[in-house]
């Protein structure tokens, strides 16, 4: 470890300290009901990670040392900021008491699994009133912790919990091989390992888009070395962990050209259909979809520019256009994904990452809900490229959980407006000002955190 007896060496015991103290009040003394408190500790979170990456002196070692630290800190704790885990228990006992997770919903039969009615307590009646919307390799993570605590609760957020830490230290060891293939240095993997929002979101509340980066990190080096079968692999568990990744399939057309983009597509589609096969029925599709269509077409939360399209809805025709919009944004997130595929030089490995970047961004901008942990894909995508909006966004978008400070759930919509006012206007200082004067959003004449 650098020299603790220099100015700065005291300044990083301090952020150490602080950390520590923010840590643990938020993961097993706050309810996300008191918003106020817990942002104002997310925020000393933020501050101190913004010190350790741009400001310490601490070297790469110590930064890794730190994020594991971090991330044990929480191994005990019950996540309090989101109660999906709880749907991930009773899927997972699911099929390890041989029973098809697609096929039956939590509210009509508690019995299906050990502690089933403080699992459905926990999820809530609109968790277990519908069918998993989990693909199958997803399904599979929730089955490892019910193989060892099949009948403990914390037991089993404790395996989840050191999966997903050995899943963003294996984003860790990939990550920094696409930097160096990328010639970026390697200290900028740290915007994603020792993020407040990534420990906290994954690593605490136990979302498995780490897993799905994991897969993704693998993928992207794979596909850096021309290596293509071994890519789409990993691409399909990425897919099979989250479907979201899906959307990036055309943005591989310029770097691999149109009869490897085919072959790669049709081999990562094949590839989850194969997943699917333990759970095949009559139902598994209806069910499956039905779930995916109530998410795209009924839930909001968190959006930007679909609740001005809403606004809009409403002045226009009186109601809620929720439904009509869910069909029609797909097409029109397709469609520019597709232009940028087409007429952006991404055979370029950095445009590349820039590309997939604004497509998952385009498709948030146009989402009815954008869930806080959503946004761990953007940032990933961002350590690769100049851009460091997706950074700002990991601190505002907290401002979210405004929503959850009564027992009535209700959105604060004026810190919706400011947290999506913040990003956008990092992007277009990004995009307009940061690129012609080539300094970055922290004003450094360099784009590396040196």
């Amino acid at each position: 470890m650098n020299n603790f007896f220099s100015k700065k060496g005291f300044s990083s015991i301090c952020a150490i300290l602080i950390s520590i103290f923010c840590y643990l009040m938020v993961t097993y003394l706050i309810d996300r009901s008191s918003f106020y408190l817990l942002f104002i500790l997310y925020t000393g979170l933020f501050s101190t990670f913004l010190f350790f990456v741009y400001k310490s002196e601490l070297n790469e070692k110590t930064l890794l040392s730190f994020s594991f630290v971090f991330r044990t800190l929480l191994l005990f704790s019950i996540p309090n900021l989101s109660d999906d885990f709880y749907r991930f228990i009773w899927d997972g006992r699911m099929i390890w008491n041989g029973l098809n997770p697609y096929l039956f919903l939590p509210e009509t039969d508690t019995s299906l699994v050990a502690e089933g009615q403080k699992l459905y307590d926990g999820m809530g009646p609109m968790n277990g009133s519908h069918y998993t919307c989990y693909p199958p390799l997803n399904q599979f993570s929730f089955l490892i912790p019910a193989i060892f605590f099949s009948k403990k609760f914390i037991g089993s957020i404790v395996v989840m919990r050191l999966m997903l830490i050995a899943a963003d230290f294996g984003t860790y060891f990939f990550g920094k091989k696409i930097l160096a293939y990328l010639n970026l240095p390697s200290k900028h993997i740290f915007l994603y390992l020792l993020n407040p929002f990534i420990i906290l979101e994954v690593t605490g509340n136990l979302h498995f888009e780490g897993l799905m980066i994991l897969f993704l990190a693998i993928s992207m080096c794979y596909l850096l070395k021309n290596q293509h079968l071994y890519s789409a692999v990993a691409f399909s568990f990425s897919v099979s962990v989250k479907l979201i990744p899906l959307l990036l399939l055309p943005v591989f057309f310029r770097k691999l050209g149109i009869k490897k983009t085919v072959v790669y597509t049709v081999l990562v589609l094949l590839l989850n259909c194969l997943f699917f096969l333990p759970f095949v029925s009559l139902d598994l599709y209806d069910n499956f979809m039905k779930s995916i269509h109530l998410y795209f077409q009924n839930f909001e939360f968190n959006a930007s520019l679909y609740y001005v399209i809403r606004e809009i809805g409403f002045s226009v025709k009186g109601y809620n256009i929720i439904g009509s919009v869910g069909k029609v944004t797909p097409i029109i997130i397709f469609t520019l994904v597709s232009i940028m595929s087409l007429f952006r030089d991404n055979k370029n490995s950095k445009t590349l990452f820039e590309t997939m970047l604004f497509s998952i961004c385009i498709y948030y901008a146009l989402a009815s809900i954008v869930h806080p942990w959503y946004i761990a894909l953007p940032l990933f995508f961002s350590v690769f490229t100049r851009y460091r909006f997706p950074l700002v966004w990991t601190f505002v978008v907290f401002l979210s959980y405004a929503a959850y400070q009564n027992e009535i759930y209700r959105e604060n919509l004026y810190f919706v407006a400011l947290e999506y006012t913040i990003v956008f206007a990092v992007l277009f200082y990004e995009l307009f000002y940061a690129k012609n004067n080539r300094v970055s959003f922290f004003f450094k004449k360099t784009q590396t955190l040196e």
